[in-house]
């Protein structure tokens, strides 16, 4: 069975030339909740589930000039669309581990922004979520990666760059942080607000509290609402990093911890909480880069906007 890597199909939908007809086979609920951007869905996983000859007649309608790369959520059924596809006379080949192998993709890239320095972006476009990395005089900082540390590894070889701390916004409670894991790699602090770090060793930042990354500082504003503890960094007066405080389209939302029964708290109270947090945020300057821990749909990185937008 031929089989296309996350990593490469990636690469083939972001270049743009000669890519693929991602087919996408899952029931169209599933689909319409997540999907790798471009793609087509043709809701056959019964069929070639219970009987693949009965798919044969949906799948016909396809365009045979294009290759085909068929997705299903783990790669299994998917495999059985190929075949059948393949019958058929296609030209078609599987996602490698489907959503779940799309979930592990990253992308990065250089933030614009007026620094001694160098700031990356790092985009996990299957699941929206935006992670950042500091440079400054072969010293660099984390802040909120994911738990595929590769591409992170990646940057500090390729930025011949130091780790030397990690941060994280906030507890993350929608994806799984790869801080703890990355700052015991090398050695290094592990940064979170004492009010998120409930069972987790961590060294504490404070409001107002200033790390020196090289020649940066990074000021810490504490900004309570998604979480107790979730904070904004504030690089050197240029950029911020807002965690899931301020979005470029939206807000927090209020009602996880208080749902999940980890905050002894009302959602009507960390609404009013997230109102003077982002108020706080509204005295930086206009043109400061807003950099938030998530983009809705598929980020290509640099995804930024100023304060003033």
């Amino acid at each position: 069975m031929q089989e296309i890597s996350p990593e490469k199909i990636s690469e083939q939908l972001r270049n743009g030339d000669g890519k693929p007809l991602v087919l996408d086979i899952r029931h169209r609920e599933d689909f319409e909740e997540w999907h790798i951007p471009g793609s087509i869905n043709v809701d056959v996983y019964d069929e070639l589930t219970d009987n693949p000859e009965q798919a044969k007649g949906p799948l016909s309608d396809l365009p045979r000039e294009e290759e085909i790369v068929t997705v299903c959520a783990a790669g299994v059924v998917s495999e059985t669309a190929t075949e059948v596809l393949q019958e058929l006379d296609y030209n078609a080949v599987t996602l490698t581990d489907g959503m779940n192998g799309w979930s592990r993709v990253h992308r990065h890239a250089e933030v614009p922004a007026n620094l001694d320095g160098t700031l990356i972006q790092v985009a996990r476009p299957g699941k929206g979520c935006l992670s950042h990395v500091l440079i400054s005089a072969g010293e660099a900082a984390l802040f909120d990666p994911s738990h595929y540390l590769a591409e992170y590894e990646a940057i500090l070889d390729e930025y011949d760059a130091k780790l030397v701390g990690v941060f994280d916004t906030h507890a993350h409670a929608d994806h799984v942080s790869g801080a703890v894991e990355l700052a015991d790699r090398h050695g290094v602090p592990y940064y979170l607000h004492p009010e998120d770090a409930l069972a987790i060793d961590a060294t504490p930042v404070e409001d107002g509290q200033s790390v020196t990354v090289g020649s940066l500082d990074i000021e810490v504003i504490h900004t309570p609402g998604h979480s107790e503890g979730s904070v904004s960094f504030d690089v050197d007066g240029v950029a911020l990093i807002t965690g899931d405080t301020l979005f470029h389209e939206s807000v927090g939302r209020v009602e996880l911890g208080v749902e999940a029964g980890i905050e002894d708290a009302e959602v009507e109270q960390n609404a009013a909480t997230l109102y003077e947090s982002l108020q706080r945020l509204l005295n930086r300057p206009d043109d400061t880069v807003v950099l938030p821990a998530h983009d809705p749909g598929s980020p290509e990185p640099p995804v930024t906007a100023t304060l003033a937008e």
